[in-house]
């Protein structure tokens, strides 16, 4: 996939930009993005910027554009077809998400558009939902647009550090540095997972890993992945890499 996009963005830097928002669209749409490994490919575009062959503000925005426009196609599928969609049968193997979904869009419909937004699973749904329950658009809007302008940045994030990682010179200290750093990002993601299923914790319903991760298991894991990221933080600290790293990860931010 990735070699396959890198050939099309050789081909035109604006075709590149093209794919960014058709890759933010559909990631977006209501359902599709339930079967398309958008999260896969935003990071293989993310290590195109972190190469410098895309440039990181202009994907951002066609990213933050093609998501737009797939919450709000979203929205008014849910509006226009609510009760098709309420029969429909591939839906009702998620219906206890898209209940759940409703519930929350009833509740605090503000966070949970933002939030949904960076949830693999309700990223497509929530908007769908949204028109099913007949959300005014004006309450929609807020949530949506922030949520879009949010989204890209992070979603591009680990590729973009894996790109500048692949620019980093070639040697005995980058590639302890790249396993470093691959270690760091990793036990982030763990970490964060783990801390959000402690803070989830007898709020939803069971599911297959409850049994593995009972609660008072699940804290002492996270603490000690917790402990893990800190210390993998200190080591990476003091690799003499680390400036060069920063100094290539600057000048895409900068470019």
């Amino acid at each position: 996939m990735e070699a396959y996009l890198q050939h099309l963005v050789a081909q035109s830097v604006g075709f590149a930009l093209i794919i960014v928002a058709v890759v933010a669209f559909f990631e977006s749409l209501a359902l599709v993005g339930l079967i398309l490994p958008g999260t896969v490919m935003m990071a293989t575009l993310g290590t195109l910027i972190g190469s410098g062959q895309v440039g990181l503000y202009e994907a951002w925005l066609a990213a933050g554009i093609g998501c737009f426009l797939g919450d709000w196609a979203s929205y008014f599928i849910g509006r226009g077809f609510k009760e098709p969609l309420h029969r429909w049968r591939f839906l009702k193997r998620y219906q206890s998400l898209l209940d759940k979904t409703g519930y929350a869009l009833d509740r605090h419909s503000f966070a949970t558009v933002i939030i949904g937004r960076f949830i693999g699973p309700t990223r497509p749904l929530v908007p769908m939902v949204a028109g099913m329950l007949n959300l005014p658009p004006y309450k929609f809007a807020p949530p949506n647009i922030i949520g879009c302008i949010c989204w890209p940045p992070v979603y591009f994030l680990p590729g973009i550090l894996a790109g500048v990682a692949i620019d980093i010179p070639a040697g005995h200290n980058s590639v302890v540095f790249k396993w470093l750093l691959l270690l760091c990002v990793a036990l982030i993601w763990l970490t964060a997972w783990l801390a959000w299923r402690w803070f989830r914790a007898g709020k939803g319903a069971s599911d297959a890993l409850t049994k593995w991760l009972p609660l008072p298991r699940l804290r002492v894991v996270c603490i000690l992945s917790l402990l893990a990221t800190v210390v993998s933080f200190v080591m990476l600290s003091q690799q003499p890499m680390l400036p060069v790293y920063g100094h290539l990860l600057w000048k895409v931010i900068t470019r």
